[in-house]
């Protein structure tokens, strides 16, 4: 009887069980912990590489200047420049060529913004005369609602755009690698004067602005070169 007292009151087995039910119990709560951690350093680093590479294609230019900006004093009648006649007091019309730099996907030009700046005028997004062609004339576009550069037809203060593709060749609205894009724009306000700094800026989708300083000739002529 005494034997059997003892062993009841013997409690070193029991010790080592309770033991071993936290010990098991840290290391349940250890693995919790470190899965969780893990966890959220992946999710972590993961959204630190999407924040780089957003970071990246918005500072990155998507496109850039191919070649000289060309202006144009072209008379404005009030609804056309047909047939055209030269202003020679005001600079009303800008050309300028785009290329894809090098790496890029293709642009989706519908989606662009240009904008005008000058020390008296800030539009910040011209309106977009969207072309429609039919099909090309001596290698240029012939188009059923707009002309090349030397019949333009837009108002005061339109851009469009076409795509200096292969004559015959399918127009679409992406510029593309090995491609060039031609960008017509009337400024604003009747033009700018003799001397006269002013800036385009060309903001895509997606990608960094492109500014575009120049100055008006001291002399307005039909065609000139922009610096």
């Amino acid at each position: 009887m005494k034997t059997i007292k003892s062993l009841r009151k013997d409690k070193k087995g029991f010790t080592g069980l309770e033991a071993a039910i936290v010990l098991t119990a840290f290391v349940v709560v250890a693995a919790v912990f470190s899965y969780v951690v893990l966890n959220a350093g992946f999710f972590s680093s993961e959204k630190a590489k999407e924040v780089v590479h957003t970071g990246v294609e918005q500072v990155t230019s998507s496109f850039e200047l191919a070649g000289n900006v060309i202006g144009y004093g072209l008379q404005y009648t009030g609804t056309t420049y047909y047939p055209p006649v030269v202003d020679d007091t005001n600079l009303t019309v800008v050309e300028l060529y785009l290329t894809l730099t090098a790496g890029q996907s293709p642009i989706d030009l519908d989606k662009l913004t240009v904008s005008y700046t000058d020390r008296d005028t800030h539009v910040g997004a011209l309106n977009y005369t969207k072309i429609y062609y039919t099909d090309y004339v001596g290698g240029y576009p012939n188009e059923t609602n707009n002309a090349n550069v030397t019949r333009i037809n837009m108002s005061m203060g339109n851009w469009t755009y076409y795509t200096a593709d292969t004559p015959g060749a399918t127009h679409n609205n992406l510029l593309e690698p090995q491609e060039k894009a031609i960008i017509l724009i009337t400024l604003p306000e009747y033009g700018v004067t003799a001397n006269k700094p002013f800036t385009l800026e060309l903001k895509p989708y997606t990608g960094a602005v492109i500014a575009i300083p120049r100055t008006a000739p001291g002399q307005i002529d039909k065609t000139m070169t922009l610096y």
